[in-house]
């Protein structure tokens, strides 16, 4: 099992990515990214810290661990040469902050990240058709999230990806210990927003032969 979206107190979590690791592990995960927000004010920061902490994370551990970023609350036109600049400093986890409907987002975040190299674009909100279909033909996850408030268009996003054939993601948006739910209770999530247990299986299936394809 995986999480995918995480943050620390390098951003606007409240644990050291090391307990946020150990948390995760305690439920039952077997790979998480840390994810902290970045911008151009910080993403060396982000990006050094997070590689220096998976760098020294133990290879034996019973958890594996991602070096990941979600830029955040971009003006359009920088979601591609950060993506592009954290890609090349070796994050792995690339999340574009989409147009959830609880925070003002630039309209158009949605399509402008999508359109840069990112794996995930989270809680996407009211997406729509075109975007969704581009997310497709990019092979980039469309996030079913937990997180209080994003989570209100999960069943949207479900409806649009599932007519499209776009790929979805099953992600908690973690911030502090109460956000780390167990597997079981992520999978709810998911069946509340309209998906199936076989759709379920398939998203894990797509994500495992993602992460299959990532040295970690």
């Amino acid at each position: 099992m995986y999480n995918l979206h995480c943050h620390s107190l390098l951003s606007d979590g409240v644990l050291l990515p090391s307990e946020i690791a150990v948390r995760y592990a305690d439920k039952g995960y077997k790979v998480i990214a840390i994810t902290d927000h970045a911008d151009y004010s910080n993403i060396d920061l982000i990006i050094n810290a997070i590689l220096e902490f998976t760098e020294h994370w133990p290879k034996d551990s019973r958890i594996k661990v991602l070096p990941g970023i979600e830029l955040t609350h971009l003006p359009l036109e920088q979601f591609k040469p950060l993506a592009k600049y954290a890609r090349r400093k070796g994050i792995k986890i690339i999340i574009g902050h989409g147009e959830t409907l609880v925070e003002p987002v630039i309209k158009g975040t949605n399509r402008a990240a999508l359109e840069a190299d990112i794996d995930i674009l989270a809680h996407p909100g009211l997406i729509s058709d075109d975007e969704v279909k581009l997310a497709k033909k990019k092979g980039i996850f469309l996030e079913i999230t937990s997180r209080k408030g994003h989570c209100d268009t999960n069943p949207h996003v479900v409806e649009q990806a599932l007519k499209a054939g776009a790929r979805l993601i099953l992600n908690t948006d973690s911030h502090s210990p109460e956000d780390i739910i167990s597997p079981e209770q992520l999978k709810n999530i998911a069946l509340k927003a309209g998906l199936n247990s076989d759709e379920i299986d398939k998203i894990y299936k797509d994500v495992d032969g993602f992460l299959g394809k990532i040295s970690y």
